[in-house]
């Protein structure tokens, strides 16, 4: 398979098109591999991939499905809003929420699975991954030969006081069709969410992210009301002082 070409270029979210990036994959030279490898682009223009899984097919053949995240964090202004993309730009696909994009083994798209259908609402709509995000893995619990396809689902968007808690599961995604169905819901979920999963003898395994980055539950953690972390044990801090916002 020869690389894709992707040229360098100068991008930007068309919410804030003041705010630019230098877009410049590249061909992997700046992937350390073990000699006799090599790094080709084998597909590109993702927004912000956070997953991968492998299924055989018939023929020796295979899919690849990558799992893009959505933003999944509140927004100081529109540049990552999906629910405001979705009004400013209706019918357009959007980057802000999560998706799984199916490719063949030769980078070809086949088909994209859960893509939310209505980002200004809580659910996205229905039978799909909720449009706040992030999604963060997605496994089949058989590896390589497919089974159920398990996935990360999460709204990352709610940090209001006393308001609704931020909420994360694993669903299940028909590998086909694309539809979503809850296995496990409801998780405790603060700062990070439902994360990586492995399987083993008929077990799920994942992790689940804290509740805060220091230990301590910040003003942006609805005032530590709705969404305590629990220690696993006594825990003494480093004696560094957070404000509690006079709570």
């Amino acid at each position: 398979m020869l690389p894709l070409t992707v040229n360098a270029a100068v991008v930007a979210n068309p919410l804030c098109p003041a705010e630019t990036a230098l877009y410049d994959p590249g061909h992997g030279q700046d992937i350390s591999v073990p000699s006799g490898y090599v790094v080709s682009v084998f597909a590109s223009g993702l927004n912000f991939p956070t997953g991968i899984a492998f299924r055989a097919t018939s023929g020796g053949n295979f899919e690849v499905y990558v799992l893009e995240s959505g933003h999944g964090l509140p927004a100081g202004n529109n540049c990552n809003d999906e629910a405001v993309f979705q009004q400013t730009f209706p019918g357009q696909a959007n980057p802000f929420t999560p998706d799984i994009r199916v490719f063949s083994r030769n980078g070809r798209l086949l088909r994209t699975l859960g893509k939310p259908t209505d980002a200004t609402t809580g659910t996205g709509g229905n039978n799909v991954l909720q449009p706040h995000g992030p999604a963060v893995d997605i496994a089949f619990e058989n590896g390589l030969q497919g089974g159920r396809l398990f996935g990360s689902d999460s709204n990352q968007a709610t940090h209001a006081h006393n308001g609704q808690n931020n909420s994360s599961g694993i669903v299940i995604i028909d590998p086909q069709s694309g539809a979503v169905t809850p296995f496990i819901s409801n998780l405790p979920t603060g700062d990070h969410p439902t994360e990586e999963f492995a399987f083993n003898g008929g077990w799920i395994y994942w992790s689940q992210g804290s509740t805060t980055n220091s230990g301590v539950v910040g003003l942006d953690n609805g005032g530590g009301q709705n969404q305590p972390d629990i220690p696993c044990q006594d825990i003494v801090l480093s004696q560094n002082v957070f404000d509690s916002g006079n709570g």
